[in-house]
């Protein structure tokens, strides 16, 4: 779990300028998590820690012209790059924190979250806010493209039973903040937990 906002901000900085060409394939894996989501045409989607704006192509794909898109990164190298891949041109880009989201109350019908609550500070209390933005009955997804298990081993850990993204502990954590879980993968290939905003 990140440390504090700074910490989040130096690791991502550092890695800005490389991160598409460290992560080349993944673009397939985004358009499958978001077609599995279905975020409706028309709606207003987030895409919380959007970092260089991955997700953004298939998120504007699946609310077409007349839906909104919006990411937000707190990192604004991450959004440099984002800008220089083109992807501003799917999304409306915001520096902000997910914890003080500058939204009005449930204007939102999904927020997208890639890679997003392991760098949360706080995830209870910034789950809670994205809850806040999110109407009743609206989505969020927790994303990742590759599973618990083979990102452990990526960066040469175990896999324990108390990471936030294990199923055991995610349930409570999201229904502590105004979500309900709704479904859960956790595969070689990809992370998606789907959650429901109570209320």
């Amino acid at each position: 779990m990140a440390e504090d906002h700074a910490h989040v901000q130096e690791f991502f900085a550092a890695r800005a300028a490389g991160w598409d060409r460290k992560f080349p394939d993944d673009g397939p894996a985004y358009a499958a998590a978001v077609a599995e989501l279905g975020p409706a045409h028309g709606s207003t989607v987030l895409d919380a820690g959007c970092g260089t704006g991955r997700a953004l192509p298939a998120l504007r794909d699946a609310v077409g012209s007349r839906g909104t898109v919006i990411g937000v990164d707190l990192t604004p190298e991450m959004l440099a790059e984002a800008t220089r891949a083109g992807r501003d041109r799917y999304a409306a880009l915001l520096r902000a924190d997910v914890s003080r989201l500058p939204l009005r109350p449930a204007c939102l019908d999904v927020v997208f979250g890639a890679g997003l609550i392991s760098h949360l500070p706080q995830p209870a209390r910034d789950l809670r806010e994205l809850a806040r933005v999110t109407r009743p009955g609206g989505r969020l997804a927790l994303f990742h493209p590759i599973g618990r298990a083979a990102l452990a081993a990526r960066h040469g850990r175990r896999l324990t039973d108390d990471d936030l993204r294990a199923e055991p502990r995610l349930g409570p954590l999201l229904a502590s903040a105004g979500w309900r879980l709704h479904s859960y993968a956790d595969e070689d290939e990809r992370y998606l937990a789907v959650a429901v905003r109570e209320g």
